[in-house]
């Protein structure tokens, strides 16, 4: 069975950013901790955890206070996906070491989505609603005054819109979806000023993993479930490969899954590292 990846897969330079930054905080051998997890990769967030940076849900689930006594701050790292600037001003105000591992790509959607709303525009946002970048970049506008809504599609868009309207997007959107929501408010009669802040790592794979699945028989698509980007690339092969399968770890494998094929693609999301690929390319290559 021949195993093929796709010429674009794996950890972007945002989450490699994200971790070489938390690994150089544990290397310094003080506390640390990670607001939510770091990136939405349960097996190195797991890991990370072991080696000393604890993913916690809220400045408040950290025990420390500066007027304790407790010793030196621990190192606070902002995780990827970026947090709301009421998250972290808390951070600062209990005075932690602030290290700020937001991708770039997102912080560029979060200065995005606050200058539309600096302008005067109703900011629509183009992504999941609960997600911890979409909850950010709504915070980012509506700290500068914007009002916000968020669309998961064409379907979500409220009705009673005027101009001006500005558009954002999930940095890990696809870029059709973005598309057909501009498309239906124009059609509507406005005049969306649009942000295209779709991260071009993301782009790419769903491109790769596109062209990939057109020419086997079976998809591997590796990542944590609660990814979205992974999600998405999981989507984009389902549509021309059926048989594509979204799994997190080798261990999920299924020999018999795999019976018949005589050509297997492999893609893996922005949060999967190679290790883990190769784990599952090695386990393929085996059948």
């Amino acid at each position: 069975m021949e195993v093929v990846r796709a010429k674009r897969a794996g950890a972007c330079y945002g989450v490699q950013r994200a971790l070489d930054m938390a690994d150089e905080v544990i290397a310094d051998g003080g506390r640390a901790f990670t607001l939510g997890p770091l990136i939405h990769n349960p097996q190195v967030v797991a890991d990370l955890a072991a080696r000393g940076a604890e993913a916690v849900e809220s400045v408040d689930a950290i025990a420390w206070n500066a007027d304790d006594g407790a010793g030196e701050a621990p190192a606070v790292v902002i995780r990827s996906h970026g947090v709301t600037p009421e998250v972290l001003a808390a951070v600062r105000e209990r005075g932690f070491a602030v290290v700020d591992a937001t991708c770039p790509h997102v912080a560029r959607a979060q200065a995005a989505a606050a200058e539309l709303a600096e302008q005067g525009c109703r900011v629509i946002v183009v992504g999941e609603e609960g997600h911890p970048e979409v909850e950010g970049l709504t915070a980012w506008a509506r700290q500068a005054g914007g009002k916000v809504d968020v669309v998961a599609s064409p379907n979500d868009i409220p009705e009673g819109l005027y101009d001006p309207v500005g558009v954002v997007a999930q940095t890990t959107q696809r870029r059709e979806n973005l598309e057909a929501v501009v498309a239906a408010l124009t059609e509507a009669g406005l005049a969306p000023i649009v942000k295209n802040t779709i991260c071009s790592a993301t782009r790419q794979r769903q491109e790769a993993a596109a062209e990939l699945a057109a020419g086997v028989d079976a998809m591997v698509v590796i990542g944590g479930r609660n990814s979205s980007n992974t999600t998405r690339l999981a989507e984009v092969c389902a549509l021309t490969c059926p048989r594509t399968f979204h799994i997190e770890s080798a261990d999920e494998l299924d020999p018999t899954a795999f019976e018949g094929c005589a050509r297997v693609g492999v893609t893996a999301g922005a949060s999967t590292p190679e290790n883990q690929i190769a784990a599952v390319e090695a386990f393929l290559k085996q059948r």
